[in-house]
């Protein structure tokens, strides 16, 4: 398969190329990505070396029309999966025009692309957060027919880039699929993002800096089962269908904390709570029983297995992340 994977200097679509071209030796891969502040190329040094001739980059907007088609047309792509996004919440309050634009256009823009160039598959990577947030208490998980009810400028450009992707499914028959993921983990995440935030801090001298809703839940999956759940759902998946990618484990902000804490060992002096941003959300939470069920795929990674893993990668890999703290957008303990 020839795919075109956008986002691909990010976090997760960096693992699912390195997914693809290690146990997939018949796909090619180009990877199109703007290099935004989280865009960072060094996470796939290694595999242009690895896979040379079956890997190529290209930097590029998804919103330029032009460009990705051009791309498209010169590498002869049989399939688009699109990881490319704005996804910090904190960021989305500050600047939403950003999210609306790459989100929302962006992959309006690659739709139209694939249905002019009459593509095999476009794959949408979208978020548990489309659906809203559940209560702390609630018994309720997220089911793919849920009602999409974001709360944020995030979580409402990619409901919007999900309604876009079922539209051109209907309106044009464009062979489309969609996965909804819940919060991932694992190497080479920005150090914006919780985990890798609460560790390279710790290794800077720095305090953990929580929203004082402290206890506010998310659902963790590694980002290597996510890209084993993406491979199944582009191999084996039903055109037109939505799949929830999910691993059943919740983690409150707090538990996160303290495990990281633990395992660098730390104190609980450490921490320090901050005004939570506008809108956080208080949990999330999706029945992944479809993609279970119809597809075989199941997390092989453990939350205790995947998280120490974790923190020993950022121990272990300075030379790659210390040269990005400056590149973040904006100081969580300043919000």
């Amino acid at each position: 398969m020839k795919i075109l994977v956008t986002g691909g200097a990010g976090f997760i679509g960096s693992h699912f190329i390195r997914h693809r071209l290690e146990n997939y030796p018949g796909d090619t891969v180009v990877n199109v990505d703007v290099l935004t502040h989280a865009g960072v190329r060094e996470s796939l040094r290694d595999v242009e070396t690895a896979h040379a001739g079956r890997y190529q980059f290209e930097k590029a907007d998804i919103c330029d029309y032009d460009a990705i088609d051009a791309i498209v047309k010169r590498y002869g792509t049989s399939a688009i999966i699109n990881f490319a996004a704005e996804s910090h919440n904190s960021y989305a309050v500050l600047n939403p025009t950003a999210f609306y634009r790459t989100n929302l256009m962006g992959t309006q823009n690659l739709l139209e692309i694939t249905r002019k160039n009459g593509l095999e598959r476009f794959h949408h990577i979208s978020t548990c957060e489309v659906y809203g947030d559940l209560a702390l208490d609630s018994g309720e998980m997220f089911r793919e027919d849920a009602p999409l009810v974001p709360n944020t400028p995030y979580n409402s450009s990619k409901a919007c880039a999900d309604l876009a992707v079922g539209a051109y499914y209907k309106s044009f028959g464009i062979p489309v699929t969609i996965s909804n993921c819940s919060n991932n983990y694992g190497p080479y995440q920005f150090p914006e993002k919780l985990i890798p935030l609460f560790v390279t801090n710790l290794m800077e001298g720095k305090p953990l800096t929580l929203y004082k809703e402290s206890m506010n839940k998310r659902e963790w999956l590694h980002v290597g089962d996510h890209c084993r759940a993406v491979s199944a759902i582009l191999d084996r998946g039903r055109i037109g269908e939505t799949y929830n990618i999910g691993s059943g484990v919740e983690k409150s902000v707090e538990e996160i904390s303290d495990r990281i804490l633990s395992l660098m060992g730390k104190s609980e002096k450490e921490k320090t709570y901050v005004p939570s941003r506008p809108a956080h959300d208080r949990r999330y939470l999706l029945d992944s029983s479809k993609i279970r069920r119809e597809l075989g795929w199941a997390p092989a990674i453990g939350f205790d297995e995947g998280i120490k893993a974790t923190v020993e990668w950022y121990a272990d890999n300075r030379e790659w992340w210390e040269p990005l703290l400056d590149r973040r957008p904006l100081d969580e303990a300043n919000w």
